[in-house]
């Protein structure tokens, strides 16, 4: 096997930031500086690098040699994601402000039509980071509980009281930002009223539930930390009261110049609603908070935190703005690439103050997942940069895979994909050659990505072993968002297929990024 050595551009930096082939103290501190872009670096950051390589008995008392300092640079001291920042973004604003990582049907084990329901997918899901647990809620076959399952298909059932207990004890395990539980709602009022029981019980103060359904505005991530919301359609019975107040308010002002259609999620009733111009008055942003006791009951329709509506009549007339009230709109893929290709702009408004949940066409029997950028790009700012990409070196393979996994005579043949997925005018791909028949390979060749909406980009990066049948071998996965990465020579570790880290396989990589100049007028 072949020893590891530093490509050549790194030797040529290392003695750029060293003496006498050591990197000592001041010079390492120089180099965050100056070469990786810590311009708020000190010495003891310094220091505690030099502390932390010692454990690796790569450390010369006086400083660092060349194989210490790549040692370091393909170190998890030196990832390409700052690993203590945590989330440094502001969450003080509403809900809606944000995007949220969401599960489609998070209870099925496998495809959507034969499948087996479970509590594990929704563990997974959580511990994964998953903000958003869909759940199918339908009568058992005795009418008498709630059950979890795909209607109208083959998969087995499982019972909500389970999903409930599995949301709660898994709910913070990877964020401390709320939950929500979108019930698809097939129930009869009987048994809406004993999942009010289960819910409340279940999650006691724990679960988020607004005094008025009226709300002006979503509360923010951070007021909403530790909390449970749950979203779904107002009983039938409810809407139709809110339809019978709503006409009588029309009847009476006539401030309003456009409508809303709505109509409930799997429900035929239709509400409309008034438009009105948004007031300023910060005062009525604030809301109320109605907190139950464990062992108070409570009304299913004032469970429900997030009101949910799905699309009928109009494009125009279902995006219009209310400006009482906020909900959640469902739509398909395809209605949303139908609607952003004519009505992008109204898309923009309404997502500002409300949301809006894209789920997969129902062709997608085998759980694949669709783009998601169609429905993000719709609302962002816009700030136009290049980033430079240099593909250095990699290793790892060789303690991560046998050494007959890719070729049975001979070493591997690796090579690396670049592709940035995001708005339109920023998808790009990019790939490196071929290094034949080495377990360490060395690239050291340099791309650059064109950015228009760096906020919404995401660089994604695989490794392959090269096969003359053009049936490559797959050998590692990441994907980074391109407004999170550091600047510099930075460590780039891998995942396998599943989204699991390899516990060694890793890319050396450098990351630059420059401002475009406008164009001249």
């Amino acid at each position: 096997m072949s020893k590891l050595e530093p490509p050549r551009y790194v030797k040529i930096l290392f003695d750029q930031y060293s003496q006498n082939g050591i990197m000592a103290l001041n010079d390492l501190h120089k180099f965050l500086m100056e070469f990786q872009g810590h311009e708020q670096a000190t010495k003891d950051d310094a220091h505690a690098i030099f502390n932390s390589l010692k454990y690796l008995n790569i450390f010369q008392r006086k400083g660092l040699h060349l194989e210490a300092f790549l040692r370091y640079l393909m170190s998890d001291l030196n990832a390409a994601l700052c690993p203590s920042s945590g989330v440094h973004q502001d969450m003080k604003a509403p809900l809606a402000h944000y995007f949220m990582f969401t599960g489609h049907n998070s209870y099925l084990t496998g495809n959507q039509l034969s499948s087996d329901s479970s509590v594990e997918p929704i563990i997974n899901a959580l511990r994964n980071g998953v903000r958003v647990i869909e759940l199918d809620l339908w009568p058992n076959s005795k009418k008498d509980n709630v059950e979890v399952r795909h209607g109208g298909t083959l998969t087995s059932p499982v019972e909500l009281i389970k999903c409930l207990h599995a949301i709660k004890d898994n709910a913070f395990h990877a964020s401390e930002y709320p939950v929500v539980i979108t019930f698809e709602d097939h129930l009869t009022p009987d048994l809406q009223s004993k999942v009010a029981k289960m819910v409340t019980k279940t999650f006691g103060k724990m679960l988020f539930c607004p005094e008025s359904d009226q709300m002006k505005e979503f509360p923010s991530p951070e007021s909403l930390k530790k909390r449970v919301m749950i979203s779904t359609k107002p009983p039938k019975e409810y809407v139709e009261t809110q339809n019978s107040k709503e006409k009588d308010t029309r009847q009476k002002s006539r401030k309003s110049s456009k409508k809303e259609h709505w109509e409930d999620e799997k429900a035929a009733s239709t509400i409309e609603i008034e438009i009105e111009t948004e007031t300023d008055d910060k005062d009525q942003l604030v809301q109320i908070e109605h907190i139950p006791d464990e062992e108070e009951e409570i009304e299913y329709r004032n469970l429900i935190a997030i009101h949910a509506g799905k699309l009928k009549g109009p494009l125009e007339n279902w995006l219009s703005i209310d400006s009482n009230k906020v909900a959640r709109l469902s739509m398909s893929e395809q209605e949303v690439e139908n609607a952003t290709r004519t009505n992008g702009t109204d898309i923009v408004r309404f997502t500002q103050r409300n949301l809006l949940r894209v789920y997969p066409k129902g062709l997608r029997l085998d759980s694949s997942n669709y783009n998601p950028f169609v429905g993000w790009t719709h609302g962002s700012q816009m700030v136009a940069f290049n980033m430079q990409v240099k593909v250095l070196m990699g290793e790892g393979w060789d303690l991560d895979f046998h050494r007959t996994h890719f070729d049975l005579y001979s070493p591997p043949d690796f090579f690396v994909k670049l592709a940035v997925a995001g708005v339109p005018g920023d998808k790009a791909k990019r790939k490196t050659g071929v290094i034949k028949n080495d377990w360490l390979p060395d690239w050291n060749e340099e791309f650059e990505f064109s950015l228009t909406v760096p906020e919404l980009a995401v660089l994604r990066i695989e490794v392959f072993e090269y096969d003359a049948s053009g049936k490559h071998d797959f050998a590692g996965q990441t994907c980074y968002p391109i407004s999170e990465l550091r600047t510099g020579i930075r460590a780039v570790p891998l995942h396998n297929r599943r989204g699991e880290l390899c516990k060694n396989a890793r890319l050396l990589m450098q990351f630059k990024f420059a401002c475009k100049a406008p164009n001249a007028i």
